[in-house]
């Protein structure tokens, strides 16, 4: 189908024009990040508002080019609800308690809009009046943990938004396998706006605008709702985990920051600069080659989830054993890293 392709690229032409315009009212609006002398560097502030530059991307080429089905229509409205909810937090007037319940609300949108997952072993578990519980909360509960996952990569240049559209081809080649041609367009025109945005929020040689809570919310919001869309286990029941493959590197993330502040005895939610980017800048790569290697995993991580959906059920377990041992290995090897950290340091 043309219209693909063709959303891609207006989406893509939309995002170069569109986040200059984004970064210009961040600046006029005094929404921008200044430095800190630790983990932000910039001798300049950084506008926000990359991920009101993305939304209103991908929303104008949706419009253009797309069919609302219900189920798009529930995926938008419970995205635009994350993405508010970022944005009040990024002017600084948002609770730690505030900021769940608005992810609780998102997520529950998207739930009744239809987007749950469609795991068969899950889904056949009701409770009273058939409602379906479990479905319902494993769901939530993978929206709210991807968002946030994505949110903790926010911290450079280019990582967060560079992790993301790189996990979009994947989740393009599974909606269309599915036949499910609506998710493909909006994959395309997410991916489109993404690398738009990646144009001006890369370090070559520094990012002119960041995502902001309000985009590193979004992002994640859409791409674990895109991937709880569909069918996976075609070929294999393994390939259930295809998800979580081609969201990898942000359940990466996430599980290797939270075990680290456990381990130093504070809350999983008190900054630290315990992230895997910066565990990786300490074991000597540069900020670009760490940003750039997390990236490729993700590609990695994509393909190798939609190499697995299509073996054979012993294959499967042979790749996904594999792949499990060496992510075990990466988070002992990341997590032996020694990381300086003082009480006053605060991150995502």
């Amino acid at each position: 189908m043309l219209i693909i392709p063709l959303t891609f690229v207006f989406a893509l032409g939309l995002g170069l024009y569109v986040t200059p315009l984004a970064a210009r009212a961040a600046h006029q609006l005094g929404i921008v990040a200044r430095g800190d002398g630790d983990l932000r560097t910039q001798a300049e502030p950084v506008p926000y508002l990359g991920g009101i530059a993305i939304y209103l991307t991908l929303l104008l080429a949706l419009a253009v080019a797309a069919h609302f089905t219900p189920q798009m229509l529930g995926l938008m409205l419970g995205t635009t609800i994350m993405l508010m909810v970022g944005l009040i937090d990024d002017f600084g007037v948002m609770t730690a308690k505030m900021k769940l319940f608005g992810q609780v609300v998102a997520g529950m949108a998207l739930i009744k809009g239809g987007v749950v997952l469609e795991l068969g072993i899950i889904r056949e578990v009701t409770w009273p009046d058939d409602m379906p519980l479990l479905a319902w909360g494993l769901s939530l509960l993978w929206l709210i943990g991807v968002a946030n996952a994505v949110n903790f990569l926010d911290i450079e240049d280019g990582l967060a938004g560079g992790v993301c559209a790189a996990a979009c081809p994947a989740l393009f080649i599974v909606a269309w396998w599915n036949g499910r041609t609506d998710v493909a367009l909006y994959t395309a025109a997410l991916f489109g706006a993404t690398l738009g945005f990646l144009r001006y929020n890369a370090p070559f040689p520094k990012a002119r605008i960041y995502l902001g809570d309000a985009g590193s919310l979004f992002l994640g919001t859409a791409l674990a709702a895109l991937a709880m869309i569909g069918s996976y286990t075609d070929k294999n029941n393994l390939g259930a985990v295809g998800p979580v493959l081609i969201l990898g590197v942000p359940c990466f993330e996430i599980a290797v920051t939270m075990a680290a502040r456990l381990r130093r005895g504070i809350p999983v939610w008190r900054g630290s600069p315990d992230h895997v980017v910066k565990r990786l800048q300490r074991a000597g790569l540069s900020r670009r080659a760490a940003t750039a290697s997390m990236s490729a995993a993700s590609l990695l991580l994509g393909g190798a989830a939609v190499i697995i959906m299509r073996l054979d059920l012993r294959s499967a377990m042979i790749a996904v054993g594999a792949l499990a041992l060496a992510g075990l290995v990466a988070a002992v090897l990341l997590l032996r890293v020694k990381v300086d950290w003082r009480p006053e340091d605060v991150t995502k």
